[in-house]
């Protein structure tokens, strides 16, 4: 089981339209998924129609494995699951504190299904706390979207230095593609070409374009590809997923 956890310390970068859509085209192509929505606001389990966990309150997150395997939910695709998220979740760094070895227990929950999937995707929100650490630590690779502006840039910078300074995980777990591109806005092409000369290997070759069919997919509550499958956004969101299935495998596309 491989773990990949879409984040950003910058929030509206597109992190869960990244979390959503990675997981139908990870599902797609025949992996079986889980997208555990970390997230209090629970929008990945909205988008797939799924309601707020009831069960998985509190600190049973992180100590009581079936409950754990008990509140996920299958969606309407095959191969997908979704672990909905509750606004308890909000506490988690407050329930993390208490707890011994609290850098280690998201990864704990995780191994308790890890035969059951193929993948897990975590749509995680966007701050750096304890329950960050616990990503940091837990996931294989950390995917962050990066809009092409100037903060954009700057809190890029602040993740790769506070790995540096104080989480334990290996940064070179991290790897970044470019969101809500706009090619037409010198801004975006100058950061991108001046992010992607800085860090040479960091970045995917895919950029996901600024699009309102992301913007629509709150209408549909679905993920791209499910209606707009012929789209750019789409074909993007499909190519992110190419890319990193060939660094999960330790290969690149000729």
């Amino acid at each position: 089981m491989k773990i990949i956890a879409c984040y950003s310390n910058k929030g509206g970068v597109g992190k869960t339209a990244t979390a959503v859509n990675l997981a139908h085209a990870f599902a797609q192509s025949g992996a079986r998924v889980l997208l555990c929505d970390l997230d209090p606001q629970g929008a990945s389990g909205f988008y797939f129609r799924v309601k707020p966990s009831k069960k998985l309150l509190d600190e049973a997150f992180f100590k009581d494995t079936e409950r754990f395997a008990k509140a996920i939910r299958g969606s309407d695709f095959d191969n997908l699951d979704i672990l909905p998220a509750n606004m308890s979740f909000r506490d988690f760094d407050v329930f993390l504190s208490r707890m011994k070895h609290n850098r280690e227990r998201l990864g704990r929950s995780l191994k308790s299904v890890a035969g059951d999937y193929d993948i897990v995707l975590l749509d995680c929100p966007p701050n750096i706390s304890m329950l960050a650490e616990n990503v940091f630590e837990a996931a294989d690779h950390i995917v962050v979207p990066v809009i092409p502006t100037t903060l954009s840039e700057r809190t890029f910078e602040q993740l790769l230095d506070f790995l540096d300074d104080h989480a334990q995980a290996d940064k070179q777990k991290v790897v970044a593609f470019f969101s809500m591109v706009q090619k037409q806005k010198t801004l975006h092409a100058e950061t991108m070409a001046r992010m992607r000369e800085t860090y040479p290997d960091r970045f995917l070759a895919v950029e996901v374009p600024f699009s309102t069919d992301i913007e629509r997919m709150g209408t549909h509550r679905a993920p791209v590809a499910t209606f707009a499958q012929t789209r750019p956004a789409a074909k993007a969101y499909d190519e992110l997923q190419r890319e990193l299935r060939a660094r999960m495998e330790g290969t690149t596309d000729d």
